[in-house]
């Protein structure tokens, strides 16, 4: 008996020592295999969040796609591209009223993979929505005070920083030195630095002596001028058909103040972007009478720097508009053809 017990005993002891021997490299193992799990689960989120956050535009969210936080600003984001080829345009256009920034920048949207945002829009969205930092805006707005730069800084920085690795343009923002610093220092913590700014460089003269001919489509922004970018269809939107409309502002007196402002805000911030590093920030100027003449010029320095930049693939919807424009035009164009023949008959 003592000797099968004692045996017994060697048994559950040897069983023991071996299951320990299984045991113990697994518990050494389980945090190593549970890190790697948890990375693969991190990267898996991340990638699925950048995709859903980069297709959101806050000009056409509904009420179940809120605005984003300005507290979610955490994260750096990668500076290669979202090809993986060249860098991140992160752009800002700056001109004078009238220059045409407006026209290059629907241009740039409707053929390349790029995002546009404009300042005014992302304010009103994120006080429609209820947002932190909308809140705050909107009690400075409701007693009539000017929106301090910093929160101005969250109301931008709020989209951007979940753009990660899209291209994107800016309107409207930085419009002083001082924001412009603020702007640049937030981007640069997270890895994500300004890499183009455009100067479009215009005459006074010419500016003033077209403004009359300038038309807006209200709902979209887009702007026609009836010297050299005159709508399809007289008076109607190309894409929508929708009437044209007047700025109230478009007046030579109202312009010439408006000039005058800009270059009081402008010249210091074009001084501040001319000191940056050229192979981070690269500053370029554009000059011409029209936004034709520029256009060539701004393809040309967007496909040099960032040779990684897709271009859109024009949709259904698309292209049906397009025709039916052009069948509206040609129709006008029958028609007007007609009327002269009976005349001359």
């Amino acid at each position: 008996m003592p000797t099968f017990h004692f045996s017994s005993a060697l048994l559950v002891l040897l069983l023991a020592l071996g299951m320990s021997a299984i045991v113990i490299p697994s518990l050494r193992s389980a945090p190593h295999s549970a890190h790697i799990h948890f990375k693969r689960k991190l990267a898996q989120s991340a990638a699925a969040g950048t995709q859903t956050q980069g297709q959101r535009w806050f000009g056409g969210s509904s009420t179940s796609q809120k605005a984003l936080p300005f507290t979610l600003q955490g994260g750096r984001a990668s500076t290669a591209s979202a090809d993986g080829e060249g860098k991140v345009l992160r752009m800002l256009m700056f001109g004078k009223p009238g220059a045409g920034k407006g026209t290059l920048s629907s241009r740039l949207v409707k053929k390349y993979d790029i995002l546009s945002f404009s300042t005014g829009d992302l304010l009103r969205q994120h006080i429609a929505e209820k947002t932190e930092v909308g809140r705050m805006a909107e009690e400075i707005v409701a007693t009539g005070g000017l929106i301090p730069d910093d929160v101005m800084l969250k109301v931008v920085t709020s989209k951007l920083d979940a753009l990660h690795n899209k291209h994107w343009i800016l309107d409207g923002f930085p419009r002083t030195a001082g924001q412009g610093k603020l702007l640049d220092q937030h981007l640069h913590a997270r890895d994500t630095p300004l890499s183009l700014v455009v100067n479009i460089d215009v005459a006074d003269e010419i500016i003033l002596g077209r403004i009359s001919d300038r038309w807006i489509h209200l709902p979209s922004g887009r702007v026609y001028n009836l010297s050299y970018n005159p709508p399809k269809v007289s008076g109607l939107d190309d894409e929508t058909g929708e009437p044209l409309t007047k700025r109230p502002d478009d007046n030579p007196e109202t312009f010439a103040r408006r000039l005058q402002t800009y270059y009081a805000a402008t010249s210091p911030l074009l001084s501040h972007y001319a000191a940056q590093p050229s192979n981070i920030t690269q500053l370029v100027s554009l000059a011409g009478a029209t936004s034709d003449e520029i256009w060539p010029q701004l393809e040309n320095v967007l496909n040099s720097a960032f040779p990684g930049l897709s271009q859109r693939q024009e949709t259904r919807e698309q292209k049906r508009k397009h025709s039916l424009s052009d069948a509206v035009l040609a129709r006008q164009q029958e028609e007007a053809g007609a009327g002269v023949t009976r005349i001359s008959d």
